[in-house]
């Protein structure tokens, strides 16, 4: 077989791998790429196997990447992103007043977009922002992406990133439902409906690991499960179970009376909040505005 200058397996199976890894499913790649699953799985067979090595440890829920398939999918979102960032520049021509941020769910909803205005307020037509907003990771790397707000612990593969402010946690619930269940202690909280949310990233905390944190013992915990973190919080607020309070996504709908926190319990979270970008590629003018502005944000949050 004659191979390609690069020594590169099929470009197919690398971009099937690539939605694979990014989506953390055969079925929802399957449907990016509108090709069946088991099409998907015999591409992505065909490629550890030229390869020589497992990419995905196959699960009931999904797939979860190897080390060796992190490090594949790390090179390939990079390459991916810069060509389609390089086809689009042509193919629009001038965008350098747009930025595009990327962050999850609740933070955008009640942290960035309610001070979006004041950047407005100070530079106009100036600058366009778009956003991505989703809670999961794999999404972030996208071409057109320039500046990225997570939550994590400051490391992520070929990108440079710059603490913002800690975090807090703490139960919250709606106004309610705290004062029917005003005498609940730290360890009854096992007895309340507790609200889970299915993170996708492992630096996230949940109920399980936040009560082991706080040395409450428990066995299978009550409650129900919600893929996203700001649909959580709109169940708490409307009385329908106690929700892990992330303090700087909270404490605006604390102050606005919508939650309320239950029990003393509260500590640390592992992590903190973290603006990154591609290490690989120079931010625009109006991209380094931009950072600035939000450095600006984070440094008053980091006062309240």
């Amino acid at each position: 077989m004659v191979r390609s200058y690069y020594d590169l397996p099929s470009l197919t199976a690398l971009e099937v791998f690539e939605a694979s890894a990014r989506h953390l499913s055969f079925k929802l790649a399957a449907s990016e790429l509108n090709v069946t699953p088991s099409a998907v799985s015999r591409q992505v067979n065909a490629l550890e196997s030229e390869i020589g090595d497992r990419l995905f440890v196959r699960l009931a829920a999904g797939v979860m990447l190897t080390s060796a398939g992190e490090e594949l999918y790390a090179a390939l979102a990079s390459g991916f992103s810069r060509a389609s960032e390089v086809v689009k520049a042509i193919k629009h021509g001038d965008r350098s007043k747009n930025v595009t941020i990327a962050c999850a769910d609740a933070f955008a909803s009640i942290w960035l977009i309610p001070r979006m205005s004041r950047l407005w307020a100070q530079h106009g037509d100036d600058i366009i922002v778009d956003h991505v907003i989703s809670d999961n990771e794999h999404d972030y790397r996208r071409a057109e992406i320039d500046l990225r707000i997570r939550y994590g612990f400051g490391s992520w593969p070929d990108e440079c990133a710059e603490f913002l402010f800690d975090e807090t946690m703490y139960p919250v619930c709606g106004p309610g439902f705290a004062k029917e269940h005003s005498n609940a202690t730290a360890e009854s909280l096992l007895e309340l409906p507790l609200l889970h949310v299915d993170w996708v990233g492992p630096e996230w905390v949940g109920w399980s690991s936040f009560l082991r944190s706080a040395g409450i013992r428990h066995g299978l915990l009550p409650g129900r499960r919600l893929s996203r973190h700001f649909v959580t919080l709109q169940a708490a607020q409307t009385n329908q179970g106690v929700a892990i309070g992330w303090h700087r996504m909270v404490y605006p709908l604390i102050d606005q009376g919508k939650l309320a926190r239950i029990t003393g319990l509260k500590m640390p979270a592992p992590g903190g909040y973290y603006l990154s970008w591609a290490e690989s590629r120079t931010l625009s003018p109006t991209a380094e505005l931009v950072r600035e502005w939000l450095r600006e944000m984070s440094a008053e949050e980091r006062s309240a």
